[in-house]
């Protein structure tokens, strides 16, 4: 199992593919790295892609603290410096988006280009933390069982929840979302939740950037990436006409596709 020590927590990761360019993948709170396996099996033919699991998720180590985005943005610029993947493409969803951003604006020398998904550079809302938290101490202290309804209603969008053809995909990240480890996802979601917002550093980017949202996403609603584009210079944003919070599992051809355009296009 391929781990590296970066900032005294083992860190998770995945390799494959080959190429003269990296993309690095960065997963949203609740998930982990598999969730971008359909693109990295699409992209591993012409570029190397490693994806990893952030601090307390999944295969990563459950680290006492660290959870903030400041400590997981300076997780990813050390692991993008310890796999000698830079100058990458960065990939992140939601969470992975908000480290991103960061990424973007603090250490630009890291990055070829920036893919933000389904991810928002304002903090949470209000309105939201209160039962995010409700959610984050009953998933930590009794069970995620108790929330997966609520919890699958903000994952994912009602045409991916009611798709038939997709039943086994939903299963599966159902049974993902109830093995959550307990204290490391508890932690993590709190970093989420008492975030800062960077919009108005998002002036600062200067690496190519494509901002991806499912029409459905309930979470980080398109108008939320309709903000980003127009304060990130140049950047260009694709709203995908179904899709909800993990656009990339939902709609994997239809991110793929606004990938490679994207990569062909601007770079």
């Amino acid at each position: 199992m391929p781990t590296r020590i970066i900032n005294g927590t083992e860190i998770y990761y995945e390799e494959s593919g080959s190429g003269p360019e990296t993309i690095v993948f960065s997963h949203g709170l609740l998930m982990s790295g598999e969730m971008f396996s359909e693109q990295v099996k699409a992209f591993s033919s012409h570029y190397r892609c490693v994806s990893y699991d952030h601090r307390g998720q999944c295969r990563s180590a459950v680290a006492e603290s660290g959870y903030d985005m400041d400590t997981l943005t300076e997780d990813a610029a050390a692991l993008i410096r310890e796999l000698d993947c830079a100058p990458c493409h960065f990939a992140g969803l939601s969470m992975g988006g908000f480290v991103g951003m960061r990424l973007a604006i603090r250490h630009p020398e890291l990055l070829r280009s920036l893919v933000l998904m389904d991810t928002t550079a304002d903090p949470e809302p209000e309105q939201n933390k209160g039962p995010y938290r409700r959610m984050a101490f009953i998933g930590r202290w009794l069970s995620f069982r108790l929330v997966i309804k609520p919890l699958m209603k903000i994952m994912f969008g009602r045409s991916f929840l009611e798709d038939p053809a997709k039943s086994e995909v939903c299963s599966k990240w159902h049974q993902h979302l109830m093995g959550l480890n307990r204290k490391g996802t508890s932690l993590a979601a709190h970093g989420v939740i008492d975030r800062d917002g960077v919009y108005d550093q998002l002036g600062k980017i200067n690496t190519p950037t494509l901002i991806i949202v499912g029409k459905e996403d309930v979470a980080t609603p398109p108008a939320k990436s309709e903000r980003m584009h127009k304060a990130i210079e140049g950047s260009v944003l694709r709203v995908l006409p179904r899709g909800g919070h993990s656009a990339c599992i939902e709609e994997p051809e239809d991110v793929t596709r606004a990938m490679r355009d994207f990569f062909a296009q601007n770079l």
